[in-house]
């Protein structure tokens, strides 16, 4: 019984993605020009190359970033369940603090989080 009932999630999800793409074909206006095909940046026209080289340490330092951020985001339910669940769970978080504080002195030994 439980795969008939993802069996059926499974296809009213698939029906629901190709009818909207149905729909947005069916309903939305097609009309290219020159001005429709061309490439947008903020209302200018684009000018040079799309392939520039950019220096690797921004993606680093922007994924580093959220990964500690969605990691502290964990810290604030915990938080709250703190004093109810008991000693187990601050010895819990105290772990899981400390392979963020790994994580960072890595990077930071790593140099990632220098900007340059």
């Amino acid at each position: 019984m439980d795969w008939l009932y993802l069996a059926v999630m499974t296809l009213v999800g698939v029906v629901f993605v190709l009818g909207g793409f149905f729909l947005s074909r069916l309903l939305a206006p097609d009309h290219p020009e020159n001005v429709k095909n061309s490439a947008y940046e903020c209302g200018e026209v684009p000018y040079g190359s799309a392939w520039v080289r950019f220096n690797v340490g921004y993606y680093i330092f922007a994924l580093l970033f959220l990964v500690f951020e969605v990691e502290v985001l964990f810290l604030f339910p915990w938080a709250v369940v703190l004093r109810e669940i008991g000693p187990l769970a601050l010895v819990e978080g105290v772990i899981f603090l400390l392979i963020l504080v790994f994580g960072l002195v890595f990077a930071w030994r790593k140099g990632y989080l220098v900007w340059h």
